[in-house]
């Protein structure tokens, strides 16, 4: 029996191949970097990815300026409310 000394394999699929093995490296290697990044982030600290929620983390100190229904602290307290003799 003669043996089959063709290649089989173009190299357009052999550079398909080799692609994707890069991709898939590229990727875990990317995978990696944000696995340590966690590690190295304090508990409490807010994730700021693709995915993250950009109103789920206010510091303390913001609570009070980001409220729309808050007063503003040089205002009077009387200015809030409608005269009634005018």
């Amino acid at each position: 029996m003669a043996s089959n000394g063709k290649k089989k394999t173009t190299m357009a699929k052999l550079t398909r191949e080799s692609k994707l093995r890069e991709r898939r490296l590229d990727k875990a290697a990317r995978k990696d970097a944000r696995k340590r990044d966690a590690a190295d982030r304090p508990a409490g600290a807010p994730d700021f990815g693709p995915d993250a929620d950009p109103f789920a983390y206010v510091p303390d100190r913001m609570v009070g300026a980001l409220d729309p229904l808050a007063e503003a602290p040089d205002a009077p307290a009387e200015a809030a409310t409608p005269r009634e003799d005018a």
